[in-house]
């Protein structure tokens, strides 16, 4: 398998057949679970003698948050809001948010590409700008997901952490200092070009 779709990827370890083992595992895992398309760079450390596991890495630009004008139509009528669906891939968390918002009571649904809101002043929703969904989230669980299964069994005091664009998990059997996490996260992450 090649990985070649990611711009940077290292696997640090003191056994060099070990190392390229977890590579290889790491790979199909990316693969399997549809996340070469999402990584840029990516440094794994794994050292079983300490016993630590340590993954860092980017991410490409990830899909923005979804708003209701990026996949309907809006038309403000008398007493009431007129959404034309383009497309149903949101349909249900724009109903969610428009059930929290105004009520049940609020909102009708005459056919499956068409939401009506009622409003006194319908001109006033502005529910264009409604933000309905953000992929990021979900994109960022799986990836966190991903590498908590690759590292080694038995792993289980695990720091996660990721926000715009950045991400790692550090694993071990043992409970590790703070200053000792800090430190061996921002040196690997300086590895791939990153600064902390």
């Amino acid at each position: 398998m090649s990985m070649a779709a990611l711009e940077y990827f290292e696997v640090e370890c003191p056994e060099p057949a070990g190392g390229e083992l977890y590579k290889r595992i790491i790979g199909d895992v990316l693969q399997d679970q549809d996340l070469l398309r999402v990584v840029d760079k990516l440094h794994v450390f794994v050292d079983p003698r300490i016993p630590l596991f340590i993954a860092v890495g980017t991410t490409r630009k990830l899909p923005g948050t979804v708003k209701v004008q990026d996949f309907a139509q809006v038309q403000p009528q008398e007493g009431r809001v007129a959404i034309s669906i383009g497309d149903e891939t949101y349909l249900a968390p724009l109903l969610e948010q428009l059930w929290q918002r105004f009520g049940k009571e609020n909102v009708e649904q005459p056919d499956r590409f068409t939401v009506q809101v009622r409003s006194k002043e319908p001109h006033l929703l502005h529910l264009e700008e409604l933000e309905v969904a953000n992929p990021t989230e979900g994109i960022y669980k799986d990836l966190i997901y991903a590498l908590m299964h690759i590292a080694p069994e038995g792993f289980k005091v695990r720091r996660q952490f990721f926000k715009e664009g950045i991400f790692y998990i550090v694993a071990s059997e043992n409970t590790l200092p703070e200053d000792v996490v800090e430190t061996l996260v921002r040196e690997r992450f300086g590895l791939i070009g990153v600064r902390l």
